[in-house]
């Protein structure tokens, strides 16, 4: 039986960290264990410009505690009116790293996001040009499409026109939780990937009913049937290279969740790399971890992974009820449950 398990230090592509006092209380835990991370620009006012993304960039790292070592990596936040030469200009130098697609009203604070796909066109053509990644959020948001299918048409909709428009666009379906977009990202070229969290990996959305109405397994996309989890878990533990981690960690206040908005999203930053890590071994694919974990994510984006090793032990860990650090209280990920895992350094 394997005891313990060393990795190079993962990197979380996919992160929403907030602002102000919720960032100052949430940060801390994913820099522990990720030594850099794909920070979502839905603040409120969404981060559209490179100004506005190299200010958020420095109150990260004015709030990261002393001793900590993580780099957060900016995206940009597209509009109906987003311009290709300023997105151009952001990421020549270095100041993007990628741009979000939010489709209007997807989901929290995507409201100003873009509303027809087609208005993005110049944009679009300027990142394929340039190889600048597009981040989607891949769900349509019509009213009358049932929200567990919405994935789903978002591909035949929306990607599937969008990559023959731009066949050679850096394109990331983001935090995946269907077996079709597992499918059409394992069809696709090299220059197509996606993000898995964990909790898709973990739960299907029997768990948003268990014992009641239960807000803390609720997010956006949607966790979906069973077969559709065993697909994307199927997907993340293969070892094919175009999936890698993305926690799509988002805390929201207890209260906030605990209220007629039950506002979507989990927060799973304080034992993310162990949740993952507990999927791996079931899967019987530990082997596999330090390459969704650590290696696939740079290789798609360019950049060189860490030297840096971390070590997981295979020891149990409550997870809290609830954390309190000096913001209102936070409900994690697993909340009350036991953790097989944890990192050695923590």
């Amino acid at each position: 039986m394997v005891e313990t398990i060393t990795i190079r230090r993962p990197d979380d592509w996919h992160l929403h960290l907030r602002d102000g006092a919720m960032m100052e209380a949430v940060l801390p835990y994913t820099a522990r264990q990720f030594a850099r991370a794909i920070v979502m620009p839905n603040l409120s006012p969404p981060v559209t410009t490179a100004k506005a993304a190299a200010a958020y960039r420095d109150r990260i790292n004015a709030a990261l505690p002393g001793g900590m070592d993580f780099t957060p990596l900016m995206t940009a936040y597209l509009t109906d009116d987003s311009d290709p030469e300023d997105m151009a200009a952001g990421f020549a130098d270095g100041i993007w790293v990628a741009a979000k697609l939010y489709p209007a009203g997807a989901t929290t604070n995507s409201a100003s996001g873009v509303t027809d796909i087609r208005k993005i066109d110049a944009v679009v053509a300027k990142m394929e040009e340039i190889g600048m990644p597009l981040l989607a959020h891949g769900e349509v948001t019509q009213d009358h499409v049932d929200i567990f299918d919405r994935e789903a048409r978002f591909i035949d909709e929306v990607a599937v026109p969008l990559l023959k428009r731009h066949p050679a666009l850096k394109f990331v379906f983001e935090h995946i939780t269907t077996r079709d977009a597992a499918q059409f990202v394992a069809d696709g070229s090299d220059r197509i990937a996606a993000t898995i969290t964990p909790q898709h990996l973990q739960i299907n959305r029997n768990a948003i009913f268990k014992g009641g109405i239960n807000p803390h397994a609720y997010c956006l996309p949607i966790a979906k049937r069973e077969e559709h989890r065993l697909a994307v878990r199927a997907a993340a533990t293969g070892g094919s290279g175009k999936f890698f981690l993305g926690t799509d960690s988002a805390p929201h206040a207890k209260s906030a969740k605990e209220s007629a908005c039950g506002c979507a999203g989990i927060f799973n930053a304080p034992h993310a790399i162990e949740a993952y890590a507990e999927v791996f071994e079931e899967e019987g694919a530990l082997g596999r971890l330090e390459a969704f974990a650590s290696l696939d994510g740079p290789r798609f984006y360019g950049i060189v992974p860490n030297e840096e090793r971390v070590t997981l032990e295979k020891v149990e860990v409550e997870v809290p009820a609830e954390i309190d650090d000096g913001t209102e209280p936070l409900v994690p990920y697993r909340a009350g449950t036991m953790m097989r895992w944890r990192l050695a350094s923590a």
